[in-house]
C-alpha cells in the first residue's frame, strides 16, 4: 500500500498538498499469485456479511425496493433513499419517465424540483421497508442528518436493517444557530440498527466518527458522475487518498478500541480496475451509482441523477445518460463482452486480487502500489485512436 504521508509531501505551502484519483496510480504484482476460485470476496458492513464487496448508491434512478432486493440476492447491497420519489409517491413510474424523457438536462433539473418538493410520506417508508424485507432483501435505507431521527423512528418500526446518514460532507461538529443538531453518538447509542456515516474525505473527521459510535464511514465528496459539488462548491478529493487517509484513521481506531470500521469508497469508479485500486486503498466496498444505473433492472430508465444536496437553491446534480444498458448480472459476474472494464466487476476484482496474491479483502489492504500518471496512456496510443 502508497504510505498516506506519500501522497502528502511538504510543499512550498503547508495548506497545499498533492493527491491522486484511480487514474494516477497501479497496483504493483508482488513474488505470489492465488488461484482466482481461492479468492474470498466476503466483506461485512454492519453486522451483515455480503458475498460481495458491493454496494448500490442510494440514488432514486439506482435503487428502488425490487432492485434492492435483487442486489441483496447476488449477494451485494443496496441503500434506498429515504428522502427520494419512492417515499413521495406511491407511483414514482410516471415522474421517472417524464425526466427521461425530458429534452434538456435543465428541463430535467426543473420537473426534478417539483417532484422533490412533494412531502416524504412515514406510511410510504414502512411500505418500502417491508416490500424490500418480503422479497428476502436486506433493508438498507439512507436519509440526510436534518431528517435522520425522524426517519430512523420510523424505519426502524418497519424493520430496517441498516440505517445511513448521508450529506455532502459529514462531520463530527456541526456549527448551528438554528434548528435541530444532529448528534452521532446520541442516535448510535438511542438506535438498535447499525448506523452508518458519509461522507468524509479526512481521516480526522473519520476517527471522530467512529468514536461516535459509526457502523462504517463512506469516503468521497463529489466523484460520482452525476454528482456536481466538485463543479457548484469547489470542494472534494481525489478517491485514491481520500480513502488512504480515512481507512489510515480506520486502523489506528482499531488499535485504540478494538473495534474494526469498514471504510466504504462511494463514486468514481467505473471500472474492476478502479474498484480494485479502491480495495487497495483500504476500502471494504464499493458503492456505485451510475454503473448500477445502467442496470436494465434499475428504475432510472437508461438515466441517473445527483441525490446529496436537497437544497431548493442550488442544483442536486446533473441528469447523465448512461450509455449502455446491461443486466445486473452481467454488470457484476458477466460474461464480459466489451473490452473497457465496466462488465463482470466481480470478476474482474477476483482476478486482480489473485494476480496480486490477496486472497481476502483485508490482505489486498497491503498490496503495493505506485503512483503512475501515465498508467492509462502508456503503450495505448493505437487503442486511443480507435475509440475516437
Amino acid at each position: 500500500m502508497i504510505d498516506p504521508a506519500i501522497l502528502s509531501p511538504d510543499a512550498t505551502s503547508s495548506r497545499l498538498r498533492r493527491a491522486y484519483g484511480f487514474d494516477e496510480v497501479a497496483l504493483v504484482p508482488g513474488a505470489v499469485t492465488v488461484d482466482p476460485a481461492e479468492i474470498d470476496l466476503t466483506t461485512e458492513v454492519g453486522g451483515h456479511r455480503l458475498q460481495i464487496p458491493f454496494i448500490a448508491s442510494a440514488m432514486d434512478a439506482v435503487a428502488d425496493a425490487d432492485f434492492a432486493a435483487r442486489m441483496s440476492r447476488h449477494g451485494g447491497l443496496a441503500f434506498i433513499n429515504l428522502e427520494g420519489l419512492y417515499t413521495r409517491y406511491e407511483d414514482a413510474g410516471p415522474i421517472i419517465e417524464r425526466v427521461a424523457a425530458a429534452a434538456s438536462n435543465q428541463e430535467a433539473a426543473e420537473l426534478l424540483a417539483g417532484a422533490y418538493a412533494a412531502p416524504v410520506r412515514d406510511e410510504l417508508i414502512t411500505a418500502l421497508i417491508t416490500r424490500v424485507r418480503a422479497q428476502g432483501g436486506l433493508a438498507a435505507v439512507a436519509t440526510t442528518p436534518g431528517s435522520a431521527w425522524h426517519h430512523a423512528e420510523v424505519a426502524a418500526e418497519a424493520g430496517a436493517e441498516l440505517f445511513l446518514v448521508q450529506s455532502q460532507v459529514s462531520s463530527a461538529q456541526h456549527i448551528s444557530t438554528g434548528g435541530r443538531v444532529l448528534s452521532l453518538s446520541d442516535l448510535t447509542g438511542a438506535l438498535k440498527i447499525p448506523v452508518l456515516v458519509g461522507n468524509t474525505v479526512s481521516g480526522e473527521a473519520a476517527h471522530q466518527l467512529m468514536h461516535q459510535g459509526a457502523a462504517a464511514i463512506l469516503v468521497g465528496v463529489g466523484p460520482g458522475a452525476a454528482c456536481t459539488t466538485r463543479e457548484v462548491l469547489g470542494i472534494g478529493v481525489p478517491q485514491v487518498s481520500a480513502t488512504l487517509e480515512v481507512a489510515a484513521a480506520r486502523d489506528r481506531y482499531e488499535q485504540e478500541t478494538g473495534r474494526y470500521v469498514p471504510v466504504i469508497t462511494d463514486g468514481g469508479m467505473k471500472t474492476g480496475g478502479d474498484i480494485a485500486k479502491a480495495i487497495a486503498s483500504g476500502a471494504d466496498a464499493a458503492m456505485l451509482g451510475s454503473p448500477f444505473a445502467g442496470a436494465l433492472e434499475a428504475p432510472g430508465r437508461g438515466f441517473n441523477w445527483g441525490m446529496a444536496a436537497p437544497s431548493t437553491t442550488l442544483p442536486r446534480g446533473t441528469r447523465i445518460k448512461i450509455g449502455e444498458r446491461l443486466p445486473l448480472e452481467q454488470i457484476l459476474f458477466g460474461p464480459a463482452h466489451t473490452t473497457h472494464g465496466t462488465q463482470n466487476l466481480v470478476g474482474a476484482l477476483r482476478q486482480s486480487m489473485a494476480s496480486l496474491g490477496a486472497r481476502t479483502i483485508r490482505e489486498m489492504h497491503g498490496v503495493d502500489m505506485v503512483i503512475a500518471p501515465s498508467i492509462a496512456t502508456e503503450g495505448k496510443s493505437w487503442q486511443l485512436a480507435a475509440r475516437e
